[in-house]
Parts: structure tokens; C-alpha cells; sequence
């Protein structure tokens, strides 16, 4: 067997459109995350980049199922003594209605340079508008 090893030009990168209204977060993640790495051709390869870009609309509309509106905790740190700090699901998304979708996708990419590079393949807005009609992104279903 021979390793495919596919060239950074010969790539066909494409647009995708999500629309988030009624999905669950995690679903949508994990959608993205696939077609991110580019999982989903058959010339993945772990260490090359050859994923596609997305956009995901209405992140503002998501749920969350079992009840985790108000279970679910994100935690962060200011960096002093005994400043954990914590924010439930509901409160996060009206507050920063991205900020749920975007912890969830950098939790599913790899730590590492190529994780933080995939990330910036991935648009996402809490309305529906996007500055991207340009690419001609193609809708894809979750």
C-alpha cells in the first residue's frame, strides 16, 4: 500500500452553510469538526490540511439536550487566587451567542498548530446574515 500524500495546491477546498436553529450543539460540532479536518474525502490525511471551510448560521438558537440550559457550567479563570469563575449554558449564550459553538469545536480539534489553523476555517454567526455569499457556500444538512 502506498501513503496518499496530496499537495497543498491540488486541494479542492469548498464553502458549506449550517444553519444552527434547533440543533443540538454538540451534533453541530461534531458536524463541523468533520468537515473541518476534511474527514470526510477520501484523501484525508491526519497531518495535512485538507478540510473544507463552514459557516454556521443562527448559533444564537441552539439547544442543548437533557436539560443542560441550566446545568451545563463553563468554567474559566482570571489567573488570581480563587477567581474561578463560572456561567451556565442560558446565560452564556445570551450574553456571547457564538462563544458555546466555538468552545465546543476547539475542544473536538487537535491541540496542537494545526488545531488552532483548522479553527480559523470555521465562520460563525449568531443571526442569520453572513458576509460570505461571495464563496457561493453550499447548505449542508446536520
Amino acid at each position: 500500500m502506498k501513503t496518499i500524500f496530496i499537495k497543498p495546491a491540488e486541494v479542492q477546498r469548498r464553502w458549506f452553510l449550517i444553519d444552527a436553529t434547533d440543533k443540538v450543539l454538540g451534533r453541530v460540532a461534531a458536524q463541523v469538526v468533520t468537515v473541518l479536518r476534511g474527514k470526510n474525502k477520501p484523501v484525508y490525511t491526519p497531518h495535512q490540511e485538507v478540510g473544507d471551510y463552514v459557516i454556521v448560521v443562527n448559533s444564537s438558537k441552539m439547544k442543548v439536550s437533557g436539560g443542560k440550559e441550566f446545568k451545563k457550567i463553563y468554567y474559566h479563570h482570571t489567573g488570581h487566587i480563587g477567581g474561578i469563575k463560572g456561567e451556565v449554558f442560558q446565560s452564556l449564550l445570551k450574553r456571547r451567542p457564538i462563544r458555546p459553538l466555538e468552545l465546543a469545536i476547539r475542544g473536538m480539534l487537535p491541540h496542537n498548530r494545526m488545531g488552532y489553523k483548522l479553527f480559523k476555517n470555521v465562520k460563525i454567526y449568531g443571526n442569520d446574515r453572513h458576509p460570505h455569499a461571495a464563496q457561493q457556500p453550499q447548505p449542508m444538512e446536520v
